[in-house]
């Protein structure tokens, strides 16, 4: 498993973040000397000292503390100024800390975490005027906020290459399958549309979507302006975003569009690989570096008509022209997948995606690198059973894996025909190790569901009619066979739009070989259900590279600078979102990261390119320069209050005020950096 990257962008990533640290310290210092405050130490980094320099003293291994003592019977800290001065010996000490990240300044008779520090010395922090007292808090802030615009002006001079706002994929039951179109048309955006305003503001790439949405006002709808092929005026749409499941976050439920070529990365392989296989492209010659370029007679350019096509369907196949790597052009048809509905059911608490009541088994997609199964598991593997529960659906076998960390567990496969039993290991973060899918190649049922949460109430599925056990199989529906779930879905479709109130099913349960006559009723609200059961495309769009756009001020510095002070001002303005949101409760807690989790993040980012770090790199200095100046004790922003009060008041706050205002404060920092520490923890172990 690679945790955080490899060697080099680690590094990187720790000395940028540690340099920009180390600047905010120095804009503290740079202002102590102007004010004439002494300043006992400059370090860079934290922990124990290795290096340090002393005017007068030289280079040490460690402090120069030592040979001052030495030499003058006292520490430095005890020696007045003059007499230092007169010896040609610096009052401060610059230091080299063994851990590469942060760095502080130790300014006589002002320490954050004692409020009755003090001194009467003329050099003390203390016997300096508020006004002055008031640059040196606030120089850190500044020290950070003018190297972000510099690497801003840096990015945008060459250009940054961002995930453009064209959209993708679009989650069937989320808020942008819904989108109302404002000039009456049919509802919903569809994958190629490209996204240019929201609320008025324009968009320049997909992130600007994710934000928008993530730190919306919950229930507050969005106004997008969209252009989309074909159609000449730009249309608007009104959306409301929801929490997605897994990161709870606000999202209109759309993923960035995605390129036509299949990437020539081996991690990308490892998701799209068993899609080519199973869709017949890889015995078609389709492989790395293959091009879609027709999907029916229209040429394409990206994924977004593939994704059209299938929604569009019906569950019918796609006429598909693809390119190879070796110039080559074979045409393949594509089978569409259903996109089941999402139910309740009465007796779990996680969403099912079944189609009413009835689920199919889950199929090993493939296995991942160093998966603890490789050996054990194959692509191609149907789940019979998992530790003694028969005909797990896919959101049920995810359930079951993850309750299970660090066990052995017994399952049963469906393989080559028949049924095989292995010794499964769980690793201890719940995982297999496996890419799985819906089993739609069978016709193989999951444990059934037979009552449903729906408006409030509890009601019967149509499945419970069929009184059909795990592991069933359907084998006709009205006299006519079926293959696999991909023709049951379709011919239950197309019996639902012929308004019939029920179907004869020909169900085979297991360890049987004779299939039995039933009857699977179809209500209305069943007919509705299955109006709405959506199609779409074999291949995994996440296996494909994102289409990308370049944000960039052509060379022009004048440019590049507006650029770099509308993006400062931007992420200012959304770190105090942030903010309000958590306090709100619609952006979760867990997706707080700490200087760990940023690490982490900048591993990843340093592979996207150079630009892309020098825009993180700056992305992060203004999130320094903000938080630090947050109304908060102990960071900058509860100092700067403390000195309003006092030029106010003519005294400072009390010392008992401040004492309570730096534990509370402290309180605070403490509780933030634990959960912040245990996120970035736990996305390192899971991967995240």
């Amino acid at each position: 498993m690679q945790l955080i990257g490899d060697g080099s962008n680690l590094l990187l990533i720790i000395l940028g973040f540690g340099l920009l640290i180390a600047i905010h310290e120095l804009g503290h210092f740079l202002a102590a000397r102007w004010a004439g405050i002494r300043v006992d130490a400059f370090a860079v980094g934290m922990g124990p000292a290795v290096l340090a320099f002393r005017r007068g003293i030289g280079w040490k291994l460690g402090s120069t503390t030592p040979a001052v003592q030495a030499r003058f019977g006292q520490p430095a800290e005890a020696i007045s100024r003059d007499r230092l001065r007169a010896e040609g010996v610096s009052e401060t000490e610059y230091g080299l800390r063994l851990l590469p990240l942060g760095g502080f300044v130790r300014m006589k008779g002002q320490e954050d975490l004692v409020p009755t520090e003090s001194s009467g010395d003329s050099d003390a922090y203390g016997a300096c005027p508020v006004w002055k007292r008031m640059v040196v808090v606030s120089a850190g802030v500044v020290a950070n906020l003018v190297p972000a615009i510099a690497l801003y002006v840096a990015a945008f001079m060459v250009g940054v290459r961002f995930e453009g706002p064209a959209v993708g994929e679009v989650r069937p039951d989320g808020p942008a399958s819904r989108a109302t179109d404002l000039s009456g048309g049919a509802a919903g955006l569809q994958p190629g549309d490209l996204i240019e305003r929201i609320d008025g503001d324009p968009v320049r790439t997909f992130a600007d979507v994710q934000i928008a949405s993530a730190m919306s006002r919950p229930g507050r709808p969005l106004q997008l302006q969209v252009k989309r092929e074909g159609v000449e005026q730009p249309m608007r749409f009104e959306v409301t975003p929801a929490h997605e499941p897994g990161s709870r976050l606000l999202s209109i439920g759309i993923a960035p569009a995605r390129g036509n070529t299949v990437p020539v990365d081996p991690d990308a392989m490892v998701i799209l690989g068993p899609s080519l296989d199973r869709a017949g492209l890889t015995a078609a010659g389709v492989g790395p570096g293959s091009s879609l370029v027709k999907v029916g007679s229209s040429p394409v350019s990206t994924l977004g008509p593939l994704l059209r096509a299938c929604a569009d369907s019906g569950g019918a196949p796609v006429a598909t022209l693809w390119r190879t790597s070796d110039g080559g052009e074979v045409s393949v048809a594509l089978q569409p997948l259903p996109l089941l509905p999402r139910i309740e059911p009465a007796d779990a608490s996680l969403p099912e995606e079944a189609l009413l009541g009835l689920a199919p088994l889950t199929r090993i997609e493939g296995l991942q690198s160093g998966s603890p199964n490789g050996t054990v598991l194959r692509a191609g593997d149907v789940v019979a059973s998992f530790a003694g529960t028969q005909g797990p659906s896919p959101t049920a076998f995810r359930d079951m894996v993850m309750a299970r960390a660090g066990q052995t567990v017994e399952m049963d496969v469906l393989r080559d025909g028949s049924a095989t039993r292995v010794q499964a290991t769980v690793d201890a973060s719940g995982r297999l190790g496996v890419m799985i899918t819906p089993a739609f190649d069978t016709a193989w049922l999951a444990r059934p569901i037979d009552r449903e949460r729906r408006g409030g109430e509890i009601v019967r599925t149509a499945a419970a009619a069929l009184e059909a056990g795990p592991l069933a199989r359907i084998a006709s529906l009205d006299g006519q066979p079926v293959r696999d779930w991909i023709g049951l879905v379709a011919s239950v479709q197309a019996a639902a739009r012929r308004g019939v109130t029920s179907v004869q099913l020909g169900l085979i349960p297991w360890g049987q070989i004779q299939p039995r006559e039933t009857t699977l009723p179809l209500s209305e609200a069943d007919r509705q259900a299955l109006a709405g059961v959506a199609w779409t495309s074999p291949l995994p769009a996440g296996g494909f590279d994102p289409v990308m756009t370049t944000l960039s001020a052509g060379g022009n510095p004048v440019q590049a600078a507006a650029m770099g002070f509308r993006e400062t001002g931007n992420l200012a303005v959304m770190t105090w979102l942030t903010i309000d949101r958590l306090v709100r409760g619609s952006v979760p807690v867990d997706q707080l990261r700490g200087p760990v989790g940023i690490v982490h993040v900048g591993t990843r980012v340093a592979d996207r390119g150079f630009m892309y770090l020098i825009f993180f790199l700056a992305m992060i200095s203004v999130n320094l320069a903000v938080l630090n100046f947050l109304p908060l004790p102990i960071v900058d922003g509860g100092l700067f209050l403390f000195l309003v009060y006092e030029a106010m008041r003519g005294r400072p706050p009390s010392v008992r005020f401040q004492n309570a205002a730096t534990m509370a404060g402290l309180a605070l920092i403490g509780s933030l950096f634990l959960v912040t520490f245990y996120n970035d923890v736990m996305r390192l172990v899971s991967g995240g």
